[in-house]
């Protein structure tokens, strides 16, 4: 997708996120085998959300950078309309895209992927989803937060939990 006119938002510490005219956008930022269970791109009350992410992403250079544009999502997710158990599992669908390189069997399910479509799951796209579900769980069953940095906590330390990597540091 490419914006036809300046898109922002402008998070709680009053930052503006710019996402100008021509932005290129392909919400790709959730890995694609969790689309059915978190969201598909361009779709629902976090599109909007999705666009000003894309543009901080791409621009992103450091993980503190992109850290701050998981958050900034979440905001964005939760002022378009997201109930915060979804703005919630669409953070952790972000998050689980930033540390994708880092585990080698998420990263496996990336490799795996066709552009054919498919019948069933592959093993490697069952366990990414399996692991989401697993640090959901883990992460929803602390309660319900509207806080970016302590959410970002709980998922950096349920994401780190299944994956056996320490996501935390990165």
């Amino acid at each position: 997708m490419e914006l036809i006119g300046d898109f922002w938002f402008e998070d709680r510490a009053g930052r503006e996120w710019h996402a100008p005219q021509g932005s290129k956008i392909d919400g790709a930022s959730i890995p694609q085998p969790l689309w059915s269970t978190v969201g598909s791109p361009y779709t629902g009350s976090y599109r909007r959300a999705s666009i000003v992410h894309d543009v901080a992403c791409e621009r992103a250079v450091t993980p503190d950078e992109r850290r701050a544009a998981d958050r900034m999502f979440f905001e964005a997710c939760r002022a378009g309309g997201c109930d915060v158990a979804q703005a919630t599992l669409l953070y952790m669908g972000v998050r689980m895209g930033a540390y994708w390189p880092a585990v080698p069997f998420w990263l496996a399910a990336d490799k795996a992927r066709t552009p054919e479509p498919k019948l069933r799951r592959s093993l490697e796209d069952k366990k990414l989803l399996a692991d989401f579900e697993v640090a959901a769980s883990h992460v929803l069953a602390q309660g319900k937060t509207d806080d970016p940095v302590l959410l970002e906590q709980r998922v950096d330390q349920a994401l780190s939990l299944v994956s056996g990597v320490n996501l935390e540091m990165r």
